[in-house]
């Protein structure tokens, strides 16, 4: 998902699958994404007391990070049902859709017995508290430990920024903004000669974290627009500016902020199981990263139009074809392959590569920074829109089904 959609997402939140007061047996925590669980109600059932619920009740409101939406619509219908037993109140109205979201998964687990959801719950907080203490994992060896959502390295004249938080397809969220913003601001200063930022685990990066906005006021929502499109356009301004050689290593699937960006790179190699989507114009929405100007200039305006207007997906081969990827290696050879090259680009003498990277972009920076601060404006004012909240609340209420 894009940076933009995300900040439309900001704006409807807490209306939508966040209210102003927690769902019953649902602690407010905020951050983490797990994989929605599904509900299996035909295995045996364990024998859980009554003290093991509540001692359930405490271990999630001890939990340091959000576990989502679809997982707390499902924690509050498990615990309606464990405490007061199927759905028994009238149905919300359609636009009522806090309610109708809660509605909708208290009632579709139907006559489930009590004990039963009772066990669903804790077992469902059992499983969130495993798995954050399974990402409370130390840093690997030879990574910068002042970094959450990335692992940083510096080795053989190269600095590997590697987004990672594979669990959400390497969703970013703000923290990893920051901690991007940071890393760039570290690599254009220490001794590399190249920069390359890829992915951890089987994506690139699925774009922005939608709960990044998951604690937005709705009662500002012209100001908190405003505040991110300032923060875009930092983020956007940080990729502009970098004076090394910058690499996009696209070891799968990428989405949104992930694509658009791909044209301030110097180089983009990409295996061929990756793809690439823009789906702005689904959320009523417009181009971020630079890349209504990028796009146009590297694939010409007919095929730009198609993806960031029509949100055609690319393969890799598509991409490479239209100048966005400059080459596609194999997935079984895709890292051995790219990184003996980088390596070779990397014992290139640093302040030569320097200099004409300067060379080749300097007649370009002043209009990517004038392209960047009209996309922040008009998203800016897209993000406030009918259009674009409709466009997005229809979303949500798909994604709100259990």
């Amino acid at each position: 998902m894009s940076a933009a959609a995300a900040s439309a997402v900001a704006f409807l939140m807490r209306t939508l699958l966040c209210p102003r007061r927690p769902l019953s047996g649902v602690s407010t925590v905020y951050g983490l994404h797990l994989p929605a669980v599904k509900l299996h109600t035909t295995k045996p059932i364990m024998q859980f007391s009554q003290e093991d619920f509540e001692k359930a009740k405490d271990q999630l409101k001890l939990l340091k990070d959000d576990p989502g939406n679809e997982v707390k619509l499902k924690l509050y219908a498990l615990f309606k049902q464990a405490t007061e037993g199927p759905c028994n109140i009238p149905k919300p109205g359609v636009l009522d859709f806090v309610n109708k979201a809660k509605w909708d998964a208290w009632n579709s687990l139907g006559t489930l017995p009590q004990e039963s959801a009772r066990q669903k719950y804790i077992e469902l907080v059992s499983s969130l508290v495993s798995a954050q203490s399974s990402e409370a994992n130390g840093t690997p060896p030879g990574s910068k430990s002042d970094y959450e959502t990335l692992l940083v390295t510096t080795k053989d004249n190269i600095t590997k920024i590697v987004l990672n938080r594979p669990k959400v397809k390497n969703a970013i969220n703000k923290k990893m903004y920051n901690e991007i913003i940071e890393a760039l601001e570290e690599a254009a200063k220490d001794d590399s000669v190249i920069t390359v930022i890829t992915g951890s685990g089987d994506y690139y990066s699925s774009g922005n974290d939608l709960n990044n906005y998951a604690n937005i006021p709705t009662d500002n929502i012209e100001e908190e627009a405003k505040k991110s499109a300032q923060n875009l356009k930092n983020f956007v301004d940080h990729f502009i500016d970098f004076p090394k050689p910058l690499i996009a290593v696209v070891n799968g699937p990428a989405v949104g902020i992930s694509v658009t960006l791909l044209g301030l790179f110097d180089i983009v190699y990409a295996t061929d199981r990756a793809t690439f989507h823009t789906p702005f114009s689904n959320l009523g929405l417009s181009p971020e990263g630079c890349s209504s100007y990028t796009f146009p200039k590297i694939m010409g305006l007919a095929k730009a139009a198609e993806v960031l207007l029509f949100n055609k997906k690319l393969t890799a081969a598509e991409a490479c074809s239209q100048g966005l990827v400059t080459e596609v290696f194999p997935d079984n050879a895709f890292q051995k392959e790219v990184w003996i090259r980088l390596k070779e680009y990397a014992s290139l003498p640093r302040n030569s590569l320097t200099v004409s990277k300067q060379l080749l972009r300097s007649m370009d920076k002043d209009k990517l920074h004038e392209v960047n601060s009209q996309e922040c404006v008009c998203l800016q004012e897209r993000w406030t829109s009918d259009e674009c909240l409709n466009a997005v609340v229809s979303f949500f209420q798909k994604k709100s089904k259990l």
